[in-house]
């Protein structure tokens, strides 16, 4: 993927606030476009100028640099090593380095658009690509607390369940000193949209551009690399049926389906999976896993499953699964031919409570089975 520099990401400023030094303009779309790409980009940035940007951020939130800077392959060993700073008792600076600066931008940029126009231009920038970049740092932030503090058996005795909650809320308390680099990528977007990328921003700009997660502490800073690997769907949601959805070069991993966490032994058994596999798994969100990669349809023939209502609209089918609701799904046909002549079949997934094939197929187009009249269908 594409490597977002700093000078990248601080050329532009909106074509309604600003301008650049070189007198051009870019409009949120284009800024929005070149930190939607730094949000998801992998491989190693450039290490130097990466240090010379941690240096500046120290600098313009009035701090002495930092005596080392150490790179770690993925944010688990670098929150790791926040954890033994944090038990040496390092002072974590993310208050000034980050948190000030931020705030200054955030009220700058209300100002230049204005705060009426605020909600649309965060519509046009951060609210693009939060949806996706959020849940991303959401999802290796609880990894990583997951990974270093687990959470106590549910059998454990009362001292073991105190010492896991203890556990957790000293991991927590380090992921707070972190700042998420790429994964900040929307707050980046709507201050250069707005043409409030002020000074002591512009260096973390430039960090996030070339690195993944980061600590900043007074004496050190800790950076993690950007992810090796990241896979996606076409909804932005972590996606792989035979491999990490996101790796780093450490071996750090997380593996998921569709959006959902998976384990990775699970994935390795999807290419042999059974009807009686599936019928027979415990775990209801792992049990839904193995239905969408084997496929209803071949499901439902396999299971000798039987249709439960008919009508001119299609069939409506159930799967009665242990433990959770039922998959209840509208098979219809579509009314247009293929170029070849045949006709296809759609698999419509409908709530459980759905009776007739016509009222699945009007929740489908959010109406009431009884108004559901179509003239024509195509």
């Amino acid at each position: 993927m594409e490597t977002v520099t700093h000078d990248d990401l601080t050329d532009a400023r909106t074509r309604d606030t600003g301008t650049t030094d070189a007198g051009t303009t870019a409009g949120p779309a284009e800024v929005t476009a070149r930190w939607r790409a730094a949000a998801a980009a992998t491989g190693a940035g450039d290490r130097a100028a990466a240090e010379r940007a941690v240096r500046a951020a120290y600098r313009a939130a009035g701090l002495a640099e930092p005596a080392a800077v150490r790179w770690f392959g993925s944010p688990l060993a670098a929150a790791e090593a926040a954890l033994e700073l944090r038990a040496a008792g390092a002072e974590s600076v993310r208050e000034a380095v980050r948190t000030r600066p931020w705030e200054e931008a955030r009220r700058r940029a209300v100002d230049l658009v204005g705060p009426a126009g605020w909600a649309r231009h965060w519509a046009l920038t951060g609210g693009e690509l939060g949806p996706v970049t959020t849940p991303l740092a959401d999802r290796v932030r609880n990894a990583l607390l997951d990974r270093l503090a687990p959470e106590a058996d549910g059998e454990a005795d009362t001292a073991v369940a105190a010492d896991a909650r203890a556990r957790r809320t000293t991991v927590r308390l380090a992921l707070l000193d972190a700042v998420r680099g790429q994964h900040d990528a929307p707050w980046f977007a709507a201050f250069e949209a707005a043409g409030a990328s002020i000074d002591a921003v512009g260096p973390l700009a430039e960090l996030a551009g070339q690195v993944g997660w980061w600590w900043p502490y007074r004496e050190v800073a800790l950076l993690s690399e950007r992810p090796t690997a990241l896979h996606r769907d076409e909804a932005g949601r972590l996606d792989r049926a035979d491999g990490p959805a996101l790796e780093y070069a450490d071996g750090f991993a997380l593996h998921a389906w569709r959006g959902m966490p998976v384990p990775p032994e699970f994935l390795a058994g999807l290419a042999g999976v059974t009807a009686e596999r599936i019928r027979t798994e415990e775990n209801a969100e792992l049990r839904r896993v193995l239905l969408e990669h084997y496929g209803y349809e071949r499901y439902l023939a396999d299971s000798g499953a039987e249709p439960v209502h008919r009508d001119e609209t299609g069939v409506l089918w159930r799967i009665v699964l242990p433990d959770d609701e039922p998959v209840v799904m509208v098979e219809v046909v579509n009314s247009t031919p293929e170029p070849d002549g045949t006709y296809r079949t759609y698999w419509l997934r409908v709530p459980p409570s759905t009776r007739t094939a016509r009222a699945g197929v009007a929740w489908t187009f959010g109406i009431s089975e009884s108004a559901y009249r179509p003239q024509r269908e195509t």
